[in-house]
């Protein structure tokens, strides 16, 4: 059985990082996108990253351009953009693919170990959120349509 640290992917910055640098922390990993809907949860995850940080929390973020080019910028642009508009202060990754041929390992995994809506796999928008405990296990799957806060409550079971 594998678990999240099993895995890399590079920073946003463009450096590849182990996601082991994240053992022992609760973790929300996200799709993101600045020009969805739902580009306003930054505020709400942000928010989730202040109140729960100093307890052992972060969210990851990885933008992603398949969902109606809701993420067309290159990596100086989006972090130009969440340190502006949002002032995030969550680790940011480089753009990813989530679905299909070119996907990135960790969303294969964890799509596999948490199933959507009916048992499916394929990620359905922007803002898919998964929950992953301290020994690295996925324990949740939250639609776009889950705003951050609605997570707070499992997040602090976990901590």
């Amino acid at each position: 059985m594998g678990t999240v640290y099993d895995f890399s992917a590079k920073q946003l910055g463009g450096d590849d990082i182990s996601l082991d640098r994240y053992r022992g922390e609760v973790l929300l990993i996200v799709n993101v996108a600045s020009k969805c809907g739902f580009t306003p949860q930054y505020e709400g995850l942000e928010a989730l990253q202040r109140n729960y940080q100093a307890r052992g929390f972060s969210v990851l973020g990885f933008p992603c351009n398949q969902f109606g080019i809701q993420e067309p910028g290159d990596a100086k642009e989006i972090a130009q953009f969440c340190k502006l508009t949002y002032d995030v202060s969550f680790p940011m990754f480089g753009k990813i693919d989530v679905n299909g041929a070119h996907a990135h390992p960790l969303y294969e995994f964890l799509k596999s170990e948490q199933k959507g809506l009916l048992g499916t796999e394929p990620i359905k928008w922007n803002f898919t959120k998964f929950l992953i405990d301290r020994l690295g296990q996925v324990k949740g799957r939250y639609a776009p349509t889950t705003k951050p806060a609605e997570i707070a409550s499992a997040i602090e079971l976990l901590l």
